[in-house]
């Protein structure tokens, strides 16, 4: 039962994002991905916790099962990791549309380094 087609990924904003190391404000980016070797990313915002993107990303989906992301403060010296997390797209292959606020959890999942606003669109070929 494999789905194919084009999955639409609009990454909306992020909210309340916390890098460990860094004090104060963050220049945080995203990075999606559903195979490893084809990673997309959106712009660097500039010293914000809260960053608005609204930046759109198309993927060619053949029986995928999750979407990746990854949030990276961009940094001189080396890139911190924010936090990562993975999208199940059963859903999204489902519903055809979906917005969603996916959690960043930290270590164990205790606390969380913030959200990342998603809306995804899954057009059958």
């Amino acid at each position: 039962m494999g789905h194919k087609g084009t999955l639409k990924v609009i990454v909306v904003r992020g909210k309340k994002l916390k890098d460990e190391d860094a004090i104060g404000k963050s220049d945080p980016y995203c990075e999606l991905w559903i195979k490893k070797d084809y990673k997309q990313r959106t712009s660097t915002k500039k010293g914000t916790c809260d960053p608005e993107w609204n930046e759109t990303f198309t993927f060619n989906v053949d029986g995928d099962h999750h979407l990746y992301l990854r949030v990276l403060d961009d940094d001189i010296v080396s890139d911190d990791k924010i936090g990562e997390a993975k999208v199940d797209l059963n859903e999204v292959y489902k519903a055809k549309y979906i917005s969603t606020d996916v959690k960043l959890p930290a270590l164990l999942g205790l606390t969380n380094h913030g959200f990342v606003q998603l809306i995804l669109e899954f057009s059958p070929h």
